[in-house]
């Protein structure tokens, strides 16, 4: 590319297609053109009611792309499924939602093209529940005009990586049953019954089952195998005495071959939390019917679970960064009220 610096009397027809560092206005005092638009045929027939000021401009040469041009090639290399691409705002193109899921983030992959000289991705942290609308990620250039080998390098990383860096993975229908060894009297078991439906509802599964059990470890074996015998494909527990090596959620949990898959959280509160596994179905432990809460070391890992790609110990083990679950981090969990956000871009 090439910077001029001109006065708006000195523009014509050779400068069709140079782009303005800035906006320029009408004489009137009212927007002609905005920073980052291409003079063209239109701008040119109304030329003379352009302000008399200083321009700066850039003259594009043979192998550069206008930003625009640019971010969208980018946006297209950044956003992998469910999400939406948006027009540019003032060269920024947001990346949206278009489904209720787990934002998954490469992270490497992110930082690999922002060590692309002026190109920019970014996005939400890891692991966020979203909803339809949520903006998840953005992608600018720098520069007004950017060298399509930059783009060509950055298009190049992702084809390579595999994947794209971002992505929002829907959950899947699941069937939940779940088990409760707390006494709990009428009232209370209602309340918890229905925290647990609204939960598993938004998440697009189903309870199957909900029993209040004695606390009792042939009572949670037994329990347990009825819900495997009925194909569910999660397992709630909730109450027990996490410190006890001798609770019997424990010990019926050894009784039905239970895989521990993390002993305890690395976060504050929930750090008695615990997560096993029976074959393929994960058994979440709900401590002191922690259900009743809104937002729990639970809450955290379910939206792992409900895309039914699995989990792990070390999903567990990856809540220690950031595990101060205070205040400020409710952006983390579900919004269990909620079933879209209609983000709008905003004007830089």
């Amino acid at each position: 590319m090439k910077a001029h610096e001109l006065a708006t009397s000195q523009v014509g027809p050779a400068q069709r297609g140079w782009i303005l560092t800035a906006d320029l206005r009408r004489k009137n005092g009212k927007r002609f053109l905005r920073k980052g638009a291409r003079i063209d045929d239109a701008a040119l027939a109304e030329w003379d009611q352009a302000a008399d000021v200083i321009l700066h401009l850039i003259e594009p040469e043979a192998g550069d792309l206008h930003e625009d041009v640019a971010g969208r090639r980018l946006a297209e290399a950044v956003a992998g499924e469910g999400i939406l691409i948006r027009p540019p705002v003032q060269s920024r193109l947001n990346l949206a939602a278009t489904r209720k899921g787990l934002l998954r983030v490469d992270r490497e992959l992110l930082l690999s093209l922002n060590r692309i000289n002026g190109l920019t991705a970014f996005s939400l942290l890891d692991k966020q529940p979203v909803l339809p609308g949520k903006i998840v990620a953005g992608v600018k250039t720098t520069p007004i005009t950017v060298r399509e080998e930059l783009i060509k390098q950055a298009e190049k990383l992702v084809a390579e990586a595999g994947s794209k860096p971002v992505n929002v993975v829907a959950y899947e229908p699941q069937r939940v049953a779940v088990f409760a060894t707390e006494g709990l009297n009428d009232k209370m078991r209602q309340r918890f019954r229905d925290n647990v439906e609204k939960k598993v509802r938004w998440y697009g599964s189903e309870m199957t089952d909900l029993r209040f059990i004695e606390h009792h470890a042939d009572e949670v074996a037994a329990t347990i195998q009825d819900f495997l015998d009925d194909d569910v494909d999660v397992i709630f527990a909730a109450g027990g005495n996490t410190i006890d090596p001798l609770d019997p959620i424990l010990l019926g949990l050894h009784q039905a071959e239970a895989e521990m898959l993390h002993f305890g959280a690395p976060a504050h509160p929930g750090s008695m939390f615990w997560i096993a596994r029976i074959g393929e179905v994960p058994v979440v432990n709900l401590a002191s019917c922690s259900m009743y809460s809104r937002s729990t070391v639970a809450d955290l890992v379910l939206p792992t679970i409900m895309t039914g790609v699995g989990i792990s110990g070390e999903d567990v083990v990856q809540l220690a960064y950031g595990g101060v679950l205070d205040r400020e981090m409710g952006f983390r969990f579900p919004d269990y009220d909620v079933e879209e956000v209609d983000e709008p871009d905003e004007e830089e």
